[in-house]
């Protein structure tokens, strides 16, 4: 694989992700985001590319190409990283248990916040919204207790902003 680090200055997840998905890139691409704070708080992206992969990508700023840099760095380590685009993403939809979503994503391992790992027949309730993160060298899942005893996912598809958006 080769990493490609982008930073254009977005300034939220959604914005970021939403610039991804208008890049209609192949199969096999991985895109991941990453919040960095130099030269001002923002959100720069990564590319895992397959060798023989070439995609048009845009011109860094170089104010931006520090934390763009950075962003390849740890998504090549696979020690950061907010996964957008990953193998099997397409089939996290509904509810699927651990088993069905390790054994059909790139997805490693699933992490239970304040709690054991959990059993591989526990269900998640992916609200079709599914953005593991780059651990220690697995694509992790963060996860928290949901009703009747399922999981779902940490991060939530539509976050409320804090404070209302106020500044």
């Amino acid at each position: 694989m080769r990493y490609v680090g982008l930073s254009l200055g977005h300034g939220a997840n959604r914005e970021a992700e939403h610039w991804l998905h208008t890049l209609g890139l192949p199969a096999g691409v991985e895109a991941c985001t990453h919040l960095a704070r130099v030269p001002y708080p923002h959100v720069a992206v990564s590319l895992a590319l397959p060798p023989a992969v070439e995609v048009e990508l845009p011109e860094v700023p170089p104010e931006l190409r520090a934390p763009a840099e950075e962003a390849a760095a740890v998504h090549g380590a696979q020690r950061g990283g907010r996964a957008v685009l990953f193998a099997g993403v397409e089939r996290l939809v509904g509810t699927v248990t651990v088993a069905e979503l390790l054994a059909g994503s790139a997805i490693s391992r699933v992490k239970v916040l304040g709690g054991a790992a959990p059993d591989p027949g526990t269900e998640i309730v992916t609200r079709d919204f599914v953005r593991p993160e780059w651990m220690d060298g697995e694509l992790t899942l963060t996860a928290t207790a949901a009703p009747r005893g399922r999981l779902a996912p940490f991060e939530f598809p539509n976050p409320t902003p804090c404070c209302g958006g106020a500044h």
